[in-house]
């Protein structure tokens, strides 16, 4: 069927209708049958890539003026398209769905991320099958998809062996995925999936493994291998980076070549990145560097050793962030030596969100710890600078860093009131679409412009309808009218943006804000701070680029206009009710959304059982529990029997030269080992290990002991636990602990216990302290330290 006829309005396209047998004998046949012919896309559709960085500021890459060098950014820049006014969301979860649907946020229910999803239509995490995303629009119209990397938008609870899988890459348009399906990942041991299934690198870091390489090779594979056997067939790939979102971890030449290069400081910084953007013309000459948050020290404020510690934490994320950049420049050199590049529309967005401000004010070697309350000392992080990047640290940089990454704009990741948190350079690279070669565009634009961007390049119409489902209209405007038109008006006039109650609302270069939170401090303090009560500001940024200048008391009657059309905007996409609450909505049960366990207290897993993740787990935190399993051994056991987290918080139950052994790992710093005083000997065994919590509030001990057939073998007090957060880049494990170790009495990966494992049992105890509690002790925590 031609393309005059087909209709691209609904999707699956119909199968076309054959001409009927008109012959007894296939010879006689008469037209002769037909071969079936494929969907394919318009004749004139590229090839489409789109490429995503994880917590990088609008004044990080060097393409945009930032101190990271970024050679492959500024070589598509320099012969594509430079987007100065380019937003996204302020987070990573919402950024992402928003970039894959075409559609605001939470009109696809993705106000927060994943993990904090509630039972509010614009916060409950599930995309409305009434959105359906880029690639199954595209590979409805005969595109080949794939996706390498992080995704973190299937529902929290749909992450295990027990699907479902509607939701998973593969369920959403996406023929191939690589890459793993949560906030962050440790790039030296990744846990991984190809397709549904579970894989870990072959390769590990002394083999020279590292993710991001590993992501650019599978796409690179898979681009190949569309050119070789489908050359005159476009092809849509999405590579989605986990850097650099902490950990930033990188080969150590990368971390050494920025040695010293960040000891001017922040302050500096700021003055030198906006003078290089003015240069490259992606801010005006007029442009003023935003003020300093309030509660941050300047440079000179620091002591000495605070400075060598910042540093070389930003010298840390520098060399992460040139080698992403690198990757990339693997998979453009792929494409040129195909003769693919200048007909592929590559997108190149640097940052789902603005530079991260979760590593606190002084930077932290593990970010799990710091947001548990437990700073990092500038001595700890001085005295442990040689093993920066490496797969014993968990790093992230200071708040200062991050302020100055966003330059020249204010405030950071999770503020969706400020440029800082919402505005990320983006580069467009099309030769055969684009005529200007390193121009800019000053067009306002958004994330979820991306969507209608690419269909109309490809000359594809969005349907009307997705497998049955009356599809909701695209909110998104096309970026296709400014490439061959540098001076063309606006077209994405209004955009409101919302983040876990920041809020903003832009209208012809207008914007009105009010920052509700601040981002390093996780949690509020005992008071209720009320949306009502938060401050409005108002900017003109067709004179104030940067919102430098507040000037709603010059102007309250633009500003009371603009707090109605927020209203009016917001009530439209579904951000109300507004919700602040940050660490209660880990908690499925305090946020109001399904979870895998449910109310279950009693959990017994096979020997194959596959790994979970915090959020399918069972939570054995703050709270008594039992681990009971039935084993055979030949003698001299050895390996893990369960686990959970890994070297930078967890626990474990494993045999060790032949003793049952428990160990709690407190992030890090402290590890706590109870063990057999005897080795097991021969034969079926039952183990248990209880763990009777202390009780008293959150993050307490417990007493540990360990039973072989019924008889204490072995105990261990552990005088404190982890409260609210093991890790997300590590799981629960039976019969082996994947990626990082608990505990360094058994190695990494090659663990697994070396008897036959039958069944274990995980008992939970009915003295749970629950996350408001948690709450109020962690604001308390802060108070004291602040």
């Amino acid at each position: 069927m031609s393309d005059a006829v087909r209709s691209r309005e609904r999707l699956p396209i119909p199968d076309e209708v054959g001409a009927s047998a008109t012959a007894l004998d296939a010879r006689d046949q008469q037209p002769r049958f037909e071969p079936v012919q494929p969907v394919r896309p318009p004749e004139s559709a590229p090839n489409v890539v789109v490429v995503l960085i994880d917590d990088m500021g609008f004044g990080a890459p060097s393409a945009f003026g930032g101190p990271c060098r970024m050679p492959t950014a500024e070589r598509l820049a320099d012969d594509g398209l430079r987007f100065s006014r380019f937003h996204v969301t302020a987070i990573c979860s919402p950024t992402r769905q928003a970039l894959l649907t075409g559609r605001n946020h939470h009109s696809v229910g993705m106000g927060v991320t994943t993990e904090m999803a509630s039972a509010a239509p614009g916060y409950n995490g599930i995309r409305p099958r009434s959105a359906a995303t880029l690639a199954q629009v595209l590979r409805g119209n005969g595109y080949n998809t794939a996706a390498f990397g992080k995704w973190h938008q299937t529902p929290a609870r749909d992450v295990s062996a027990a699907g479902p899988f509607d939701r998973w890459p593969t369920g959403e348009g996406f023929e191939k995925f690589y890459g793993f399906l949560c906030a962050e990942m440790n790039h030296w041991y990744p846990l991984l999936f190809d397709g549904t299934t579970p894989v870990e690198p072959s390769r590990r870091p002394e083999d020279g493994y590292h993710l991001s390489e590993d992501l650019v090779d599978h796409a690179i594979d898979w681009v190949r291998d569309q050119r070789s056997l489908k050359p005159d067939h476009p092809f849509f790939a999405y590579l989605p980076f986990g850097a650099t979102h902490a950990p930033y971890h990188v080969p150590r030449e990368y971390r050494d070549k920025y040695r010293g290069a960040f000891d001017h400081g922040w302050d500096r910084q700021r003055e030198i990145t906006l003078q290089r953007q003015k240069e490259l013309g992606v801010v005006p000459e007029d442009a003023e560097l935003a003020p300093w948050a309030e509660g941050v020290p300047h440079w000179d404020e620091l002591s000495a050793t605070e400075q060598r510690a910042a540093a070389s934490l930003m010298e840390l994320y520098a060399g992460f962030a040139e080698h992403t950049d690198d990757q990339v420049g693997r998979l453009v050199d792929a494409l040129e030596e195909l003769g693919a590049l200048d007909d592929t529309l590559f997108i190149y967005i640097l940052g789902d969100n603005g530079a991260s401000a979760e590593g606190g004010l002084g930077g932290t070697l593990n970010e799990h710890r710091f947001a548990s309350g437990i700073p990092d000392s500038a001595e700890f992080i001085v005295d442990n600078a040689d093993a920066l990047g490496d797969a014993t640290t968990h790093a992230h940089y200071p708040v200062g860093w991050a302020l100055a990454m966003n330059t020249p704009y204010q405030w950071t990741k999770q503020v969706a009131s400020h440029f800082g948190g919402t505005r990320d350079g983006m580069i467009v690279h099309w030769p055969r679409g684009i005529d200007e070669r390193g121009g800019v565009r000053h067009q306002f634009h958004h994330v979820i412009d991306v969507v209608p961007t690419v269909l109309e390049a490809a000359g594809i119409p969005h349907p009307v309808e997705v497998d049955g489902i009356a599809q909701k209209p695209i909110e998104g405007t096309s970026m296709l009218y400014s490439f061959n038109a540098p001076d063309a008006p606006d077209r994405h006039r209004v955009q409101y943006f919302e983040m876990v109650g920041n809020r903003g609302i832009y209208h012809d270069g207008w914007m009105a804000v009010t920052r509700h939170g601040t981002p390093w401090e996780m949690v509020q303090g005992e008071q209720r701070r009320y949306f009502d009560d938060d401050e409005w500001e108002l900017y003109d940024t067709s004179v104030d680029w940067t919102q430098a200048r507040d000037i709603s008391a010059e102007h309250p009657g633009k500003l009371n206009e603009l707090k109605q059309l927020f209203l009016v905007e917001a009530g439209r996409h579904g951000v109300f009710p507004l919700d602040d609450r940050m660490t209660e909505r880990e908690n499925p049960k305090e946020a109001g959304r399904l979870d895998l366990m449910g109310e279950r207290r009693s959990i017994t897993f096979h020997a194959g059982a596959k790994r979970l993740t915090e959020e399918t787990a069972p939570n054995v935190k703050n709270r008594s529990h039992a681990v009971t399993a039935e084993i055979e051994t030949g003698g001299g056991a050895a390996g893990v029997i369960i686990a959970q987290g890994g070297r930078f918080g967890g626990w474990s139950v494993y045999f060790h030269d032949g003793r049952l052994c428990y160990a709690y790992n407190y992030f890090g710093l402290d590890v706590r080992t109870a063990r057999a005083r005897t080795p097991i000997p021969a034969g079926r065994h039952e183990i248990r290990v209880d763990f009777a919590y202390h009780g008293g509030g959150v993050g307490q001990g417990g007493d540990v002991t360990l039973h072989v057939d019924g008889e204490q073998v072995g105990e261990v007090v552990v005088p404190k636990t982890i409260p609210y957060y093991f890790a997300f880049d590590e799981t629960f494990d039976i019969g082996v602990d994947r990626a990082t170790p608990v505990t360094d009495d058994y190695p990494v990966a090659d663990n697994a216990f070396t008897g036959e494992l039958r069944w274990v049992r995980l008992d939970l105890g009915d003295d749970l302290h629950d996350d408001a509690e948690a709450d109020r002790d962690r604001a308390r925590f802060k108070a004291a330290h602040d």
